[in-house]
């Protein structure tokens, strides 16, 4: 039953990303040259929408669709971490011309190309696995 109400709630996002143009190649590239603020605007309303939705899940003691308690442990403080790893993020989101959610709605799209990058995506993972070990945290 989870399995099948994860993949209700993919397709309806897929779907949201698809007609929103957020998968839009053409709109990521407006994006990254700061012609445009479509995609700004969708990941703006995505930010305050998630720090609202975070802070009613805390206030109201929300627990997850399968009664289980939600908790937002305390992040690590370190800016350089996360600049690295948002530009390094960036860079991929730039060079792909899409993030991790939009790759597989432009797959469900009938956009085939974007295989090679979800390969390389699913690589880079493996090779994180093999690595983590190793790497500053």
């Amino acid at each position: 039953m989870r399995t099948l109400a994860y993949l209700l709630i993919g397709i309806v996002f897929g779907i949201t990303m698809f007609k929103s143009e957020a998968a839009s190649w053409y709109r990521i590239y407006e994006m990254f040259k700061f012609e445009s603020f479509h995609m700004y605007g969708i990941i703006g309303v995505s930010v305050v929408l998630g720090m609202i939705m975070i802070q009613v899940i805390k206030r109201f003691q929300i627990k997850s669709f399968y009664g289980e308690k939600i908790s937002f442990p305390p992040k690590q403080k370190s800016f350089a971490r996360y600049a690295f790893g948002g530009i390094l993020f960036g860079f991929g989101w730039a060079l792909a011309g899409a993030c991790p959610g939009p790759m597989f709605t432009l797959l469900g799209a009938g956009f085939f190309p974007i295989i090679i990058v979800i390969l390389a995506s699913l690589l880079g993972t493996f090779v994180y696995g093999l690595l983590k070990d190793k790497l500053p945290h």
